[in-house]
């Protein structure tokens, strides 16, 4: 898969990580479509980019809106599904309304939007999905429980569907961040981590999704070493590696970004 000429559509462009992937992407000579609700933000991102980007303003929490934004955005060689909502807090911390909102940005629309664009790809023999997922997706913390949800199930879509289109020519990728600094929703909380736990940045995790489209990569870690070391050890010893996530204050963490994205469920 190139880059240079693809067209890539681009989801919640308008955040600091979204903008990171479009700079990067329009760098590498992709034409972008790019989306997110804000319209102002858009227009802002497209005026920072060589090449001048399509723009295509959607709520993705809307019933229909992933069809839609299918449709509106033509013909596409790359899907680059960044948008997502919070999740920190305790479940009983949400409405019904937040929790459907939740699973529908971070999981329902990302495997919608694969649906829609697919048919076209296959024809052509040729495509890419890269799904923007969490290193909450290998590793549940306390206060994570929705969040790690949409974020394990979006990595079990991103699994099955490679091996669906395992000789196809598409190719299907599962990029998962840490904490990233200077940008995206850990950052807009203004949270402070324990000392030793390290972040990534925008420009790290961008970087991330073209190696993970130009050398076909199943999956994609973006974060410290030791962040790496602690997702495997979770998945290979839950109990003690819960028990240490407790003892450096996961909980705590996870309170404190709650009530900062409060009002961004």
């Amino acid at each position: 898969m190139r880059l240079f000429g693809a067209r890539a559509l681009v989801t919640g462009a308008s955040g600091g990580l979204g903008g990171a992937i479009a700079r990067e992407l329009d760098a590498r000579g992709a034409h972008l479509v790019l989306s997110a609700r804000r319209e102002d933000a858009l227009e802002r991102l497209g005026a920072q980019l060589g090449r001048r980007p399509d723009l295509v303003p959607a709520d993705l929490a809307e019933p229909g809106a992933a069809t839609a934004l299918a449709e509106r955005a033509g013909r596409l060689d790359v899907l680059v599904a960044n948008a997502a909502l919070p999740g920190s807090g305790p479940l009983d911390g949400f409405s019904a309304e937040e929790i459907g909102r939740a699973i529908a940005v971070n999981l329902a629309v990302p495997a919608q939007l694969a649906r829609e664009l697919l048919p076209a790809m296959l024809e052509r023999g040729m495509g890419h999905l890269v799904f923007i997922g969490s290193l909450n997706g290998r590793v549940a913390t306390a206060g994570s429980s929705l969040y790690s949800a949409t974020k394990f199930g979006l990595r079990g879509l991103a699994a099955g569907l490679r091996e669906d289109l395992h000789g196809t020519g598409v190719g299907v990728s599962l990029v998962s961040p840490s904490f990233v600094s200077g940008a995206g929703m850990y950052a807009d909380t203004g949270v402070q981590l324990p000392r030793g736990v390290g972040t990534v940045t925008p420009e790290e995790v961008a970087f991330g999704v073209v190696a993970a489209v130009l050398d076909e990569k199943a999956e994609v870690n973006v974060a410290p070493l030791a962040l790496r070391m602690g997702a495997r050890a979770a998945e290979l010893a839950p109990r003690p590696t819960a028990a240490l996530q407790r003892r450096l204050g996961s909980r705590e963490i996870a309170e404190r970004m709650a009530r900062a994205q409060k009002d961004k469920r």
